[in-house]
């Protein structure tokens, strides 16, 4: 566990740096899966099908706001409605506007929800996303969860029924509306979807806001667990597009994805919870203060030593006439050395 917090920190340490630069490549990987996602699904229209076209836009989504990135993508599904029909492109051009007024008044800085969750539809994992919410998000998250789900079931109703609503030519205009509107209004499993995240969110939101221990735990193992009962009662009585072993494996994975953004979000050492009383002039206080869990790095401290400084070191180490005593013996065998060859006798001379 410490080697994970330490990551974590290197992590956040890492980001907080290089923000800058992790934003804009973050961006384009969501905006060119996200354009690609709407392009596979509904592309009739072949010029917004190409790839130079898609990497343009996914680089432009980059540098500028997430609301940018959702006007943009919600421009390319407009184009490839009208391609497909006129009719198509004003139903959705009402519902987005719909959309953008209650966006803008609850919830503006969770553009990011609408975008995501179209994609965890694909990728056959939306649970995930209303207990992320929960823990990470406020009540009126429902808002942009829930179109997200709008969203999400409106491309897979026009890519399922792309052949009837092309051909229903002979028909005028209102008919067609009326069609496209019926079949999304129509939909009971996009209502039951919604519902059922609705109340797994609020119910994952009102846990972990709880003054208990290990309250984001407990909502997180809570909303996973009423959200495979729910969704499994609402299979028996209204009829999801999903398995039930997919529906198992999801809520699964929505947990462990939970227990995972609660050690980046909120991981406390209960075992070390304080509870403080003070007071002032008006009012007496009883704070419960849990600290945070945090390992503290080791720092490795390297000292080097330069030839000269151990020189000295050296020179100074050594004891007071040490080095005159040495330079005098050294002396002394060079003078006996020298009598001994001079004379030719084996006397040494003290």
């Amino acid at each position: 566990m410490s080697n994970f917090i330490l990551t974590r920190e290197l992590i956040k340490r890492i980001y907080s740096k290089h923000e800058a630069y992790i934003n804009p490549i973050l961006k384009f990987i969501l905006a060119l899966v996200l354009l690609s996602v709407i392009n596979s699904r509904i592309g009739y229209m072949e010029r917004l099908d190409s790839a130079v076209i898609v990497l343009v836009a996914a680089l432009l989504c980059s540098f500028l706001p997430m609301q940018v990135m959702a006007i943009i993508a919600g421009l390319f599904m407009l184009l490839h409605m009208y391609a497909l029909a006129p009719e198509c492109a004003i139903v959705v051009g009402v519902l987005f506007f719909l959309m953008f007024i209650l966006y803008v008044r609850l919830v503006p800085k969770e553009t990011i929800v609408v975008l995501i969750t179209p994609i965890l539809f694909m990728l056959k994992i939306p649970y995930v996303m209303p207990i992320a919410m929960g823990l990470l998000g406020v009540p009126a998250s429902v808002v942009t969860v829930s179109f997200g789900i709008v969203i999400a079931y409106f491309l897979t109703y026009i890519q399922n029924n792309a052949s009837s609503l092309s051909s229903y030519e002979d028909a005028g205009m209102i008919s067609r509306i009326r069609l496209v509107v019926d079949g999304l209004l129509g939909n009971k499993a996009m209502f039951a979807t919604i519902v059922v995240f609705a109340i797994v969110l609020i119910l994952v939101y009102v846990i972990r806001r709880r003054q208990i221990d290990y309250a984001w735990t407990i909502a997180v193992i809570t909303g996973g667990v009423a959200e495979l009962v729910l969704l499994f009662i609402t299979e028996l009585t209204v009829g999801l597009d999903f398995s039930i072993i997919g529906m198992m494996f999801g809520c699964i994975l929505s947990v462990l994805i939970g227990l995972f953004l609660q050690l980046f979000a909120f991981h406390v050492d209960y075992k070390r919870t304080e509870n403080v009383q003070f007071e002032d002039d008006e009012y007496y206080y009883y704070v419960k203060a849990v600290p945070k869990v945090t390992v503290a790095a080791s720092e490795k401290k390297v000292k080097r030593v330069q030839p000269s400084q151990s020189k000295q070191a050296q020179h100074k180490s050594r004891p007071a006439g040490a080095g005159s005593a040495s330079s005098k013996a050294s002396s002394a065998e060079r003078s006996v050395r020298t009598l001994h060859t001079a004379n030719g006798t084996s006397r040494t001379l003290k």
